[in-house]
């Protein structure tokens, strides 16, 4: 009996059994009859476009296994959540390592533990019951709104209007909201916000710009476009030499992902950043916005297409690799069309962890298929694929369904149709966290400036160390193929012409080294040659490095760092004290009636008498008069 992969919309939701989770059931993957080509995408408007953000608030908590930047980005999320969702929450524990929250009605199983994650510092979902049986959602709203949600609140209205009152703002939160606020929380939120919109406007109008100007004297070719950041708060800039050293060197796979910032949630730092040939993080472009969302990403690969397209670079072979959320799977689709997207597997099986966790199964038997979806994600053929997924229905039906809608042509080597050069996290990108020190994080010139600084220290670094090498692969990947060297000794190999060659060892293996294919299909995917490949060098008489990907040689990495990045002069000319950052008091409107003033010279018309005598020029405290 052959399978059929069922077509599933981006939208399919889970229905509860008695198992805790599963989806509309579907079926395997034929790679006999009907060769596999992929599942419809179908894109539906981005909800963040409407014009009530509320909406998709709602979707904002996904569930257990969910990633959020630290503490306080969790924080933020779970209060737009509540709003959207229109229920009430308490904190049971409030910590910087672990956060729980319940519904407040009584008896509500609603609850939610999220703590810190011991592997990469980011706060991570931990349980969550995500039912009201109170009936709460689409109640009264939130009325723990933070500052943070109000001061951002209060930005996008003053930005329309920047004449609304705290009474108005009142009046208007509560429309839209439904959250009840006072007068002076909404003053103070205010001043905040105007706090806030006065520095970033101060940067736009005078650093921001006079820091581009310095960055194309410096470095010709680089880019710093501040062309949408007064309207929509959101620039670009990537560095010539970034760019060079991606379109010579790299290898055509880019990962997106959002750099944490630790000290400041009024803005975002989006990144594209590629490997080396030594498998090292090489950053590409970067963007500045102020959210993460669909609007923002399309901005963003827009503004990078055109500057590789300046470069010349093949746009049609790039691979990119993502977590697919925040609209990343549809923006890649619009900007880049025709490339390949790949998602984070990391995130994947963070999310299909959470979900066993709803069934009955003990620990054993889900870290066995936790195993076998991972043997599924590197699988190199569809059988193996499948293999793999029936291992997993022998325990779960459920659990192998979800697996089949979770788009596997995203996440399996199998079906695949891009190339990720066995990378199958973008978790790389944590890399960066630590490039920009907490204290320049306040100002977006001298976050810029702090990774050119970081990245000219590297290119430079790099640069040396690559001298010493002498062979035709880099270390990293010479020590890979050595593991190949070794298997490749115990196999057999049978000519069938000059390119065309049967290997024979656990199976039968057909190597075509004119078309650079080998039917294991390790040597497709890797860029490397397996062991077939190099069984057959070996047999021939050839050098296996003449069958290595050009991406993985030495060459190519000094031609990836063949650039400079040159010093910026005249940085400490910028005032970034924190008294330049005060907006200056607003003068008072004609509208007002002028205060007051004490006149010295007018003479005293209130008569005080001393409370003991009744006399006239003393206080009781001063009083001379004998007591009778």
């Amino acid at each position: 009996m052959s399978f059929v992969l069922h077509r599933v919309r981006k939208k399919d939701k889970f229905h509860r059994c008695q198992h805790g989770f599963c989806r509309e059931p579907t079926g395997f993957f034929d790679d006999a009859v009907n060769a596999y080509d992929g599942s419809d995408i179908i894109i539906d408007p981005p909800q963040e476009l409407t014009n009530n953000p509320a909406l998709f608030w709602e979707d904002i908590i996904k569930g257990v296994g969910q990633e959020f930047d630290n503490v306080k980005d969790f924080r933020a999320q779970l209060c737009k959540y509540s709003i959207g969702k229109g229920f009430v929450y308490r904190f049971i524990k409030n910590e910087t390592t672990r956060v729980t929250v319940k519904c407040v009605a009584d008896g509500c199983t609603w609850r939610l533990h999220a703590s810190e994650s011991s592997r990469n510092k980011k706060f991570v979902i931990k349980k969550m019951t995500d039912e009201h049986t109170c009936g709460g959602e689409g109640g009264e709203g939130q009325r723990r709104a933070t500052r943070q949600w109000l001061t951002t609140i209060i930005k996008q209205k003053l930005r329309e209007n920047s004449l609304l009152k705290p009474k108005d703002l009142v009046k208007e939160i509560h429309e839209e909201y439904g959250v009840m606020l006072t007068y002076s929380q909404v003053w103070r939120g205010r001043e905040v916000a105007q706090k806030e919109m006065f520095h970033v406007q101060r940067e736009a109008s005078g650093h921001l710009p006079w820091y581009g100007e310095r960055l194309m004297q410096t470095n010709p070719g680089s880019i710093l476009d501040l062309s949408e950041f007064s309207e929509n708060r959101r620039f670009i800039f990537a560095f010539h030499a970034s760019l060079e050293g991606f379109a010579s060197g790299c290898r055509p796979l880019l990962f997106l992902d959002k750099v944490p910032l630790k000290a400041t949630n009024e803005y975002k730092l989006l990144v594209a950043a590629a490997v080396d040939a030594d498998d090292g993080v090489f950053p590409v472009a970067f963007n500045v916005v102020e959210d993460d969302n669909y609007e923002n990403w399309v901005w963003f690969l827009m503004k990078l297409r055109i500057a590789l397209q300046y470069h010349n670079y093949p746009l049609n072979a790039m691979t990119f690799l993502s977590n697919g959320q925040k609209g990343l799977d549809a923006a890649v689709a619009h900007a880049f069309e025709g490339s390949h997207h790949a998602f984070c597997l990391h995130h994947i099986m963070e999310e299909f962890k959470g979900e066993l966790k709803k069934g009955p199964w003990s620990q054993q038997i889900r870290d066995a298929m936790v195993e076998d979806f991972t043997r599924a994600a590197q699988a190199c053929s569809i059988d193996d694929f499948n293999a793999s997924i029936e291992s997993i229905r022998n325990i779960s039906t459920e659990a192998a369904d979800w697996i089949i809608a979770s788009k596997p042509e995203h996440w399996s080597d199998a079906i695949f149709r891009g190339c990720r050069y066995d990378h199958f996290s973008s978790n790389i990108v944590d890399a960066f966290n630590n490039w920009i020190p907490t204290k320049k994080e306040g100002s977006m010139v001298l976050m810029v400036d702090s990774l050119r600084t970081k990245i000219m220290e590297t290119i430079e670094a790099r640069r040396e160390a690559c001298k010493s090498w002498e062979g035709p692969l880099t270390p990293s990947i010479d020590y890979k193929a050595k593991d190949e060297i070794t298997k490749a000794g115990k196999l057999t190999v049978l000519c069938s012409s000059e390119t065309v060659f049967e290997v024979r060892g656990s199976g039968i293996f057909v190597v075509n080294l004119a078309n650079w294919e080998c039917t294991c299909r390790r040597w497709q995917l890797s860029g490397l040659p397996c062991m077939h490949v190099i069984a057959v060098c070996n047999r021939i008489g050839r050098s296996f490095y003449d069958y290595c990907s050009k991406f993985f040689t030495t060459d190519s990495y000094r031609q990836t760092y063949s650039g400079t990045i040159y010093p910026i002069p005249d940085m400490d000319t910028l005032d970034f004290s924190a008294a330049a950052m005060v907006p200056p008091p607003r003068p008072r409107t004609s509208d007002k009636p002028r205060r007051k003033r004490l006149n010295p010279n007018k003479p005293t018309t209130l008569i005080r008498l001393c409370s003991r005598c009744k006399q006239v020029g003393h206080n009781k405290a001063t009083c001379e008069a004998a007591f009778l």
